[in-house]
């Protein structure tokens, strides 16, 4: 049996069943694929961005505590995840919805009602 993803430092039961969401249920698969191809992949599998989450990823698949992550590193680190994070973002959108994101236009999402309750 191959180990799950929670044994690599700084991941636990909830990355387990985020990366299964993305087609990643194994340590060696999450390896295999990099920090940055499986942060990709989770992304597109609908999870929300998160900067910690995603250098503690970067930590973790290198045997190091999460808050490791200083200066410099840090630095090119939130670079890679806005990279990353863009371009989940951008996929599946129209040019006209990626550029309205781009500067700044705030356009209301759509809500869901919910039957009242009696």
């Amino acid at each position: 049996m191959s180990d799950p993803v929670s044994t690599i430092r700084n991941l636990g039961p909830a990355s387990d069943a985020a990366f299964a969401r993305a087609g990643i249920t194994t340590a060696q698969q999450l390896r295999e694929l990099g920090a940055d191809r499986a942060y990709a992949r989770l992304l597109q599998s609908g999870s929300k961005p998160h900067f910690i989450g995603y250098y503690a990823l970067v930590m973790g698949l290198q045997g190091r505590p999460w808050n490791d992550c200083q200066g410099r590193e840090k630095t090119d680190l939130r670079a890679r995840f806005d990279a990353l994070k863009s371009s989940a973002h951008d996929k599946g959108r129209s040019d006209l919805e990626t550029a309205l994101d781009r500067i700044g236009v705030v356009r209301r999402q759509p809500t869901i009602s919910s039957p009242e309750k009696k």
